[in-house]
């Protein structure tokens, strides 16, 4: 059986952030007990915690919070700003690597007890916000603000892109616009492993093995957010990144070689001239 939250409301704002590199689920339960019970009071981990896979709380009297290991936490019900103030900075004690500029994706989720479960008009239909259903709503929204953020990223990296690319077309490309290139580039490249490895963006949330009639309310949500069709031009950008890192590198171990081949000349001519000097002026 299902257990069903917010049983009073018949809408809910849905409120996603991307908040740092990782938040840390394996606090000790004491630690989420103060930082998320109601007006922190100190009550037994069970009245807290509403579900494990991915951790779900309680926060404050009214609102709930769906946290992911990946740096995601998505917000329940928190419908004023002087709630949701109030619980950010006690959750930041848990992130690490915090950003300067989170990403964020809001949502409201209304009732519709007889309808189909999808998004009409910019809502997110439901028949009940039953915890599994508010679990699915989350992962997709937590995939729709990591997939934003890493977008922002390779968009600023492909701006320097194409000056280098311009300036190695005049051979007047830097060794040091070079390094700096790279390094974006290498930073980069680990958002691959993370949204595979860690945010397995294209996977589907462990909530479908218990609840497997909510699929296709899940694949409806996923469709509407693009969320595949944005995981696939990342990776193709990921790809085209990869390929100019390879690229920049032969260029510039290229460009070495020669210098040093023309370094190599210019010594064999020199020795050669001296050799000359000895032989011819200096007997």
């Amino acid at each position: 059986m299902q257990k069903i939250l917010f049983a009073d409301r018949d809408k809910l704002e849905a409120h996603a952030l991307f908040l740092g590199e990782a938040i840390d689920l394996q606090a000790a339960p004491s630690q989420f007990d103060l930082v998320f019970s109601p007006e922190d009071r100190l009550v037994p981990p069970q009245e807290n915690r509403l579900a494990n896979l991915p951790l779900m709380v309680r926060v404050g009297e009214a609102g709930s919070a769906i946290l992911f290991g990946y740096g995601a936490a998505v917000l329940f019900g928190l419908d004023s700003t002087a709630a949701e103030a109030d619980f950010l900075p006690k959750l930041s004690a848990l992130v690490s690597d915090t950003f300067a500029f989170p990403e964020s994706e809001t949502a409201e989720l209304h009732l519709n007890f007889t309808g189909t479960e999808r998004v009409r008009d910019g809502y997110i239909l439901l028949q009940e916000f039953s915890l599994e259903r508010l679990q699915i709503v989350a992962a997709v929204l937590a995939k729709t603000v990591v997939l934003a953020h890493y977008e922002r990223s390779l968009a600023k990296v492909f701006d320097q892109m194409e000056p280098f690319a311009a300036s190695l077309q005049h051979q007047n490309g830097t060794r040091r616009q070079g390094r700096e290139l790279l390094r974006q580039l290498g930073s980069t490249l680990l958002v691959q492993n993370k949204i595979v490895g860690r945010v397995e963006i294209i996977d589907k949330p462990e909530v479908l093995w218990e609840a497997p009639e909510l699929e296709n309310f899940y694949l409806r949500l996923e469709n509407e957010y693009e969320i595949r069709e944005r995981h696939l031009a990342l990776e193709r950008k990921l790809e085209l990144v990869s390929r100019t890192a390879e690229t920049v590198l032969e260029f510039m171990q290229h460009r070495t070689s020669l210098r040093v081949e023309w370094y190599i000349v210019i010594l064999i001519v020199a020795e050669i001239l001296l050799s000359l000097y000895d032989i011819f002026l200096n007997p």
